[in-house]
């Protein structure tokens, strides 16, 4: 069964209580930031730092008063998902709830889901060299736990549950946002790369956001999955069988030159 977080906007006071439920149930240390001119805190995605809270500052046309609007953003867990297409050792694959999830045993640190992310939201960990991002807690989830970030946000702004339950929701809460007389209200995520796991009920378009209003993988992705995936997946086999001649033959030897 699909699952999805759904993140109204319209709840959200950017008190960032997921960011540090996010950090604290991975075990992400924290990193130290200068001040860059905005509230926004780190201010990129990296493999320490998996979600966080975007701040983006408007003039409000009407009063004219400065209006700020927040979202929560990490992977979208795309289903025309990028990363998936062009890892080369398979190791970024779709679960069955529908999430995207890197498996750190298989990936080889080529940093092509990090250049091809719709969303540039993976990280490079340089000391593991392996790509790091939002796993959606899968490890919560598969045990009937709710995502952390979800767990600890006091003001009911993100909600979890199966994908049909949250788009119901997000109707629901659509259509009292626009009775109150928010006509640019819209949800976000129902159709963007063949439908997101990340779902948003947001007060203004998504681009106001700072999220991409048509988002697509890129033609270079799509082309190295048609092409060249299969070749550099076989590359891949090929070196690690090498490898593992070359340790057998390097333990034969061993072997006979304790022998003699």
């Amino acid at each position: 069964m699909k699952k999805s977080i759904l993140y109204d906007a319209s709840k959200c006071t950017a008190c960032r209580a997921c960011q540090v439920a996010c950090k604290q149930w991975n075990q992400l240390p924290a990193i130290k930031t200068s001040f860059q001119g905005s509230y926004e805190n780190p201010p990129e995605f990296s493999a320490k730092t998996w979600t966080k809270i975007a701040f983006r500052e408007h003039l409000d046309e009407g009063s004219e008063r400065v209006k700020w609007l927040f979202s929560k953003q990490g992977c979208m867990h795309c289903t025309d998902a990028a990363c998936v297409k062009v890892c080369p050792a398979n190791a970024i694959y779709h679960t069955e709830f529908g999430t995207v999830k890197i498996d750190q045993d298989k990936c080889i640190g080529c940093n092509y889901c990090i250049a091809n992310c719709t969303y540039n939201v993976i990280g490079f960990d340089q000391e593991a060299n392996v790509a790091r991002k939002c796993t959606f807690c899968y490890d919560r989830i598969t045990t009937g736990l709710k995502p952390a970030c979800v767990t600890t946000c006091p003001t009911g702004a993100l909600t979890y549950g199966s994908r049909s339950e949250m788009i119901a929701l997000a109707n629901e809460r659509l259509s009292y946002l626009q009775e109150k007389g928010n006509p640019d209200a819209n949800i976000y995520g129902l159709e963007e790369l063949d439908g997101l796991s990340m779902l948003y009920v947001l007060e203004d378009r998504p681009e106001k956001y700072g999220l991409l209003e048509n988002p697509r993988v890129s033609t270079r992705a799509n082309i190295w999955n048609i092409i060249f995936k299969p070749v550099r997946a076989l590359v891949v086999l090929a070196m690690f069988f090498a490898l593992w001649v070359n340790k057998g033959e390097s333990k034969k030897q061993s072997g006979d030159s304790t022998t003699a």
